[in-house]
């Protein structure tokens, strides 16, 4: 094969499940010098007068050249074309409970964002997942006698741990280290009879962090706490660890829970809402067995933010695990009718986050939308984007802590995304 240009874009795309492969080489600059491409079982080898690029797939992954199929070029992308592939299922996912902490003894609850300890040598003897929130309804409609749970919220004991969808409850009683609620006045407006606004204290049920102040969670009762998942790492206790980097993480957390869901509930479609009840986010996932593998200069035309400098890595080729999805932004009234008709519907899952996480994973889809190549960019009206659930792969903790960014900062930089295009 022969196409045209000057630094060519390599996009792959396996998909295990259905042994296929979609091949992207861009021509940013079109008309430029010739190059010969050639496919190889473990490699892609681009060549032009300047030289020759050789791009090595990972192990475990395998083309097969003779199949290639649908030779087509798309302006702004660059040539398209489709083979057979093979490629290993994905490795174990790093879960976000370690279950092996049980069998470890003592467990210690850290602040994913700066690596505070929250919960000091928690002994856990019970980790259970927690039943679908319309339980009880099924329990009504099941039994032949008076439901005897009605009314008994599921709350832990204290060595118990129950987990729900993005979520822990755990009991902190007897625990000396937990993080104080914070409970602070909240105004409420109300009519007098002497024609004025009176003002009355409202608790505060939000868990922040006391070193970085992020929102861990919330208090359900007075001994009863929920820790989203995104906020929190369990860890066995006395031992050091490696730590993820914030964006990944709460990619690979949203990516887990997806295909957990998915498989479970045979559900695909999910809103994504803050802890104040408002929608941040549609979330429609199309498959979780794509392999993406890409070679690409550095680009300066994406602005970088702090939030994600983890994402932009420093070499030039990358290979990783993805969890496509489409989504659409809720933020200031965009989508209103179609986030009203998808809450309503009962085949679509609701997931709670704190609001400023939901602000985070806006920035991450929006970012990795924009590495996308234009044509995998939109599907109908939605916005495509890749999750990416981690495996073995950490990034060691170096002691230094994140500065906290509120949802303020977040909107701010979402909106220099330009999202709004």
């Amino acid at each position: 094969m022969a196409a045209a240009a000057a630094e060519a874009r390599v996009f792959l795309e396996v998909r295990r499940r259905l042994h296929s492969a979609l091949l992207i080489l861009g021509d940013p600059n079109e008309g430029g010098l010739p190059m010969d491409v050639c496919v190889t079982p473990t490699s892609l080898q681009l060549k032009s007068p300047g030289g020759c690029t050789e791009l090595w797939l990972p192990a475990g992954v395998r083309l097969v050249p003779s199949s290639c199929r649908g030779l087509q070029h798309v302006a702004g992308d660059g040539l398209h074309l489709r083979l057979q592939a093979r490629a290993e299922f994905c490795p174990n996912l790093i879960s976000v409970f370690n279950q092996s902490s049980q069998a470890q003894g003592c467990c210690t609850f850290y602040c994913q964002s700066c690596g505070e300890i929250i919960i000091r040598n928690r002994k856990l003897l019970r980790v259970l997942s927690l039943p679908h929130e319309n339980w009880g309804a099924l329990v009504d409609e099941w039994c032949c006698h008076p439901n005897p749970f009605a009314n008994k919220p599921l709350h832990p004991q204290e060595n118990d741990c129950f987990t729900g969808d993005c979520f822990f409850l755990v009991n902190l009683r007897h625990d000396l280290q937990q993080p104080r609620p914070e409970v602070a006045p909240v105004e409420t407006r109300c009519l007098s009879s002497e024609n004025h606004l009176k003002m009355k204290p409202k608790a505060n049920t939000k868990v922040i962090c006391k070193r970085c102040k992020v929102m861990l969670g919330e208090t359900v009762s007075s001994e009863t706490t929920k820790f989203y998942m995104t906020e929190i790492i369990i860890q066995p206790s006395e031992r050091n660890f490696p730590i993820i980097p914030r964006s990944q993480f709460v990619q690979s957390v949203i990516a887990q829970c997806l295909v957990e869901l998915s498989s479970a509930r045979s559900t695909f479609r999910f809103t994504l809402q803050g802890q104040d009840g408002k929608v941040y986010i549609l979330l429609w996932l199309l498959n979780s067995d794509s392999l993406v593998i890409e070679a690409l200069e550095s680009s300066t035309s994406i602005k970088k933010f702090p939030l994600l400098e983890d994402l932009l890595k420093a070499d030039s080729s990358s290979s990783w695990n993805a969890v496509k999805v489409l989504y659409q932004p809720c933020i200031k009234s965009r989508n209103a009718e179609l986030a009203s008709s998808w809450e309503s519907d009962i085949s679509v899952h609701c997931l709670t986050l704190p609001s400023a996480t939901c602000l985070e994973l806006l920035l991450i889809l929006s970012r990795s939308n924009a590495t996308l190549p234009p044509s995998l960019r939109c599907m109908n009206s939605f916005q495509a984007s890749i999750l990416s659930p981690l495996s073995s792969a950490h990034v060691t903790w170096e002691g230094g802590r994140p500065e906290a960014s509120g949802c303020e900062a977040l909107a701010a930089a979402f909106a220099r995304l330009h999202l709004d295009n």
